[in-house]
């Protein structure tokens, strides 16, 4: 792989997680349009159209290809985040929003034509029926053989998801021995909040990958329990959160700022001014706050932010957030489809719109992220000057700017160097997941025995045995690594580490391990230490 490929493929490999997320960005929750919104009496030219298609065209179409078709067509005119969703998508589009679905409570992946059970939800149906990680799921219900098959991974989750207090029979392979158990569906919560724990004496780590109906409770819990733990400062790693709700993003700006302050407004042409203030005494005022961002940080992430700068109560760290200031609500409509319309932009509380331009179409508007990865630090200040019309001034006397995302206090760029051609080899696959879920499967008691992620973290190291025997699973699946500098060997060590503390203690034992390596986190703890 030459330099002008890992030119290319490194900020796609970053960037590809991020843009479908975007597409949210609520004010309020899913709203039901009247049908009297519509005048079924007047047809347009469109339906029309439509209706003639359906009607005459020499092929079969079906109506719901044709209304998406239209619909995405025509709002992709307006901007890049109104969306059509179609009523056979619309209940897994809201799952990540609601914050819960009906099912069994696992994580599953489908391995050599099996399909195993990588983690289960710690109190969760399958749980209580005695499933463990390294399960090997073989028949749904006696009929539904799911080995030995290619199966899509949506076509599974179908055959485990129902009504909660539905009953579901599943047979596995444990030791090789086939085993049966009849599992009752419950509701799964999808969890906000990635990693909360003491990172530092005295100082908090707590990591959101959303913001959905659910994210300011969870958010509260681990809050409190950080303060009980003698927290005085905290670092909040918003990172990868493309949004969500805004309401969840106003109830936690509410805890860091005094009453009565501005937390966000929104206004559109149909949709008058609203302005959102603190209203509350909130449980972290006073304390040193770090916020991290980077170009994925979207929507409700960037409300937060961005209300936390204008009022000198947060730093920033990190790289320019994406520059989302356009507010979704969802719209029902009468076949069961739904659409998420832009009704309005928000502001920060000094009157910035952080939107970014898309007058140039959709595909530049995504690439736009694209591009920062290669930015230097000479090009990142000049990047935030040149983009904005107006400056702003913080009650502080700090300069920020207007458009185009939030820019942080501290810029941290990303450091492409890091990831050298064994590093991004192996990102590429699932390789290291897959050696990290047949690791702990083979030496379960051996990583189970530490107390817990911190006491992991400090006291377990990859051997160089089982580094060989990393080697050898890579070479079956065509990567080698025999040859490699100690740079990237170590970035492979820490993940292989840290995704093991992740088969244990779930995503936060995953980053109590991986933020050892993060430099923007190294940087944030000294700040506030």
């Amino acid at each position: 792989m030459g330099s002008k490929k890992l030119q290319v493929v490194l900020p796609v490999l970053f960037a590809i997680v991020m843009i479908v997320g975007m597409l949210i960005g609520f004010q309020l929750k899913e709203k039901t349009m009247s049908p009297q919104f519509f005048n079924p009496s007047s047809r347009s030219s469109l339906q029309e159209l439509t209706e003639l298609i359906k009607n005459r065209y020499v092929d079969k179409v079906s109506a719901d290809s044709i209304n998406g078709l239209v619909a995405n067509e025509l709002l992709k005119h307006l901007d890049p985040h109104s969306v059509f969703i179609p009523s056979s998508d619309l209940s897994a589009a809201n799952e990540d929003i609601m914050g819960n679905f009906q099912g069994i409570g696992i994580e599953f992946r489908q391995m050599n034509d099996t399909v195993n059970v990588m983690s289960i939800m710690p109190g969760g149906p399958a749980e209580k029926v005695g499933l463990i990680t390294g399960d090997q799921l073989i028949y749904v219900n006696d009929t539904v053989s799911i080995a030995g098959k290619k199966l899509d991974g949506s076509a599974i989750r179908k055959l485990f998801r129902g009504p909660a207090d539905s009953k579901v029979k599943v047979k596995f392979l444990r030791a090789g021995k086939l085993q049966e158990v009849t599992i009752t569906r419950g509701n799964i919560p999808v969890s906000s909040v990635d990693a909360a724990y003491m990172i530092a004496p005295k100082v908090g780590f707590i990591r959101l990958n959303k913001f959905a109906e659910r994210t300011y409770e969870e958010f509260m819990t681990e809050l409190e329990k950080l303060q009980s733990l003698k927290m005085e400062s905290l670092i909040l790693d918003l990172r990868g959160n493309t949004g969500g709700l805004m309401k969840e993003a106003v109830d936690m700006a509410d805890e860091f700022l005094e009453d009565n302050k501005l937390i966000v407004y929104t206004e559109g042409e149909n949709t008058p001014r609203t302005e959102f203030t603190a209203k509350r005494p909130g449980l972290f005022e006073k304390g040193k706050l770090v916020v991290l961002i980077d170009e994925s940080s979207a929507s409700a992430s960037e409300i937060l932010a961005g209300a936390l700068q204008d009022w000198d109560r947060a730093t920033i760290m990190g790289r320019r957030s994406f520059g989302k200031g356009l507010v979704q609500q969802q719209f029902q409509l009468s076949d069961g489809s739904a659409v998420r319309l832009t009704v309005a932009r928000y502001f920060t509380p000094l009157g910035r719109n952080i939107q970014k331009s898309y007058a140039d179409g959709i595909d530049k508007y995504n690439d736009e992220v694209v591009g920062r990865f290669h930015q230097t630090d000479s090009i990142a200040k000049k990047d935030s000057l040149a983009r904005t019309l107006k400056k702003y001034k913080t009650p502080a006397g700090k300069i920020v700017f207007g458009g185009g995302g939030i820019t942080p206090d501290t810029t941290v760029l990303f450091d492409s160097s890091l990831y050298t051609r064994a590093v991004l080899q192996v990102l590429m696959t699932s390789t290291l997941n897959d050696f990290a879920y047949y690791d702990f499967v083979t030496n379960r008691k051996q990583y189970t025995a530490f107390k817990d992620a911190a006491d992991f973290k400090v006291n377990f190291k990859v051997t160089e045995l089982q580094w060989n025997r990393f080697v050898a699973f890579a070479a079956k699946e065509g990567l080698n690594f025999n040859a490699i500098d100690a740079r990237s060997k170590d970035f492979i060590l820490n993940r292989i580490k840290s995704l093991i503390a992740r088969q244990v203690w779930r995503t936060n034992g995953y980053f109590v391990v991986a933020n050892d390596a993060d430099i923007l986190v190294g940087k944030a703890v000294k700040l506030v230490q």
